[in-house]
């Protein structure tokens, strides 16, 4: 018999560690990028978005977007489907909470030498 006396709230921010975590954990991710796209950096300032993750929760159920740098020789549509994956099932099974979608952005490909090109 469950005997509930109240409520339980977890923070978005809690989601946003979780997310963060797994991300960075994952091979091929060089990091998290520092800045969301332009209109949505300004929509999302102050809300739930944390550098380079934005955590939306609508009807109980959690979307998430990631903006990720991946390493130089990674495959990447292999790396965003690992995140994806593993993202969800961490909310899923750590949190506790239903994922309505993970979203994944490959916003950059890292230089290890530094040296950047310029394609124009």
């Amino acid at each position: 018999m469950e005997d509930t006396t109240g409520s339980i709230i977890i923070a978005p921010e809690v989601l946003t560690t979780v997310v963060r975590l797994i991300t960075l954990e994952t091979p091929g991710v060089v990091s998290l990028n520092s800045t969301l796209p332009g209109r949505m950096s300004r929509v999302l300032r102050g809300n739930k978005s944390s550098r380079g993750i934005d955590v939306q929760i609508e009807d109980s159920a959690v979307t998430v977007d990631v903006y990720i740098v991946a390493e130089r020789d990674v495959v990447l549509l292999p790396l965003g489907q690992s995140l994806q994956r593993e993202i969800s099932r961490a909310l899923s099974d750590v949190v506790g909470m239903p994922v309505r979608a993970v979203n994944v952005h490959i916003e950059d490909i890292s230089d290890p030498f530094g040296t950047e090109t310029d394609s124009r």
